[in-house]
């Protein structure tokens, strides 16, 4: 059957070494018209949501060339904002990891009294506003706090008010995974004398790493940019408590759009590059898997 019936290109390239040729073949274009019209209009949605907003952002920073960014990272106030809010990010991400996967294990594979209470309960960061979230913290763990700890206007705040908002998100993209896990597997390498550590270690998690990376991704992205839960429990006070969002918008209110855009950008690369390592990471232990 020639080529053209099959729908793809082959190439019989350079020679092997054992004597033949290589066979290479391209993937088959299965994009219906339809399909490539809705794919058109959620570029172009995105583009105008995403790409240009973030390419303004980019290119307001980069008219003030490299010096710029150096002008603004060896600020020491926000220089230790940038750290402050990096650190606690990832604090916040490696314990949600943890937290949220026991969490989510707990709400498949065990049935207990009020979980479903909890399976709801623990979307009430998402709906909840972030001000809101912050003014129910202070309150908690403020000046007055009712059980003793008195945690506002300190570092410890912050890792509190963004591990509040953010654990959600490895629950939700976790939960669903162990829900599609067929135990069949599991009780069959149990029955062949695997042990339960060894069970989760080559069957479980291999399957759960996709969705502990990009909850992951998801919990690092939002801890950085996190605003309105910080604005009463931390205190913004410079150098000690202010985070990256604060910054800006005190870059804004001073008319300083080309360091607040600097600093912007900053913090997107630093988000992009912490999402590629992630992917990197579990599509190298997925396969290993």
């Amino acid at each position: 059957m020639s080529a053209a019936l099959t729908g793809a290109t082959i190439d019989t390239g350079p020679a092997s070494p054992r004597g033949g040729r290589t066979r290479r073949t391209t993937a088959r274009n299965t994009l219906t018209p339809g399909a490539g019209v809705g794919l058109g209009l959620a570029m172009i949605w995105f583009s105008v949501l995403v790409l240009l907003p973030l390419s303004a952002i980019v290119a307001r920073a980069a008219a003030g060339g490299w010096s710029q960014y150096f002008t603004v990272l060896q600020n020491p106030q926000t220089w230790n904002a940038v750290q402050l809010t990096v650190t606690q990010s990832v604090i916040v991400t490696l314990i949600n990891v943890v937290v949220g996967t026991v969490i989510a294990w707990v709400l498949v594979r065990d049935r207990f009294w009020g979980q479903r209470l909890l399976n709801v309960i623990i979307d009430i960061p998402f709906a909840l506003p972030t001000v809101v979230a912050g003014l129910v913290l202070l309150g908690l763990y403020g000046p007055n706090s009712p059980i003793g700890v008195q945690w506002a206007f300190t570092p410890n705040a912050v890792t509190l008010a963004l591990a509040f908002v953010t654990l959600p998100f490895i629950v939700r993209t976790v939960q669903p995974v162990l829900e599609e896990l067929d135990t069949d597997v599991e009780q069959a390498a149990a029955s062949l004398g695997a042990s339960r550590a060894t069970i989760f270690r080559r069957i479980i998690f291999p399957s759960l790493v996709p969705a502990i990376a990009s909850g992951a991704a998801l919990s690092f992205a939002r801890a950085i940019s996190e605003y309105g839960s910080l604005v009463l429990l931390s205190g913004n006070r410079p150098n000690d408590t202010e985070v990256v969002s604060v910054r800006v918008l005190s870059f804004i209110e001073n008319g300083n759009y080309s360091s607040a855009a600097a600093l912007a950008s900053v913090m997107l690369f630093i988000a992009l590059l912490v999402i590629v390592a992630l992917d990197i990471l579990q599509r190298r232990v997925a396969r290993r898997g």
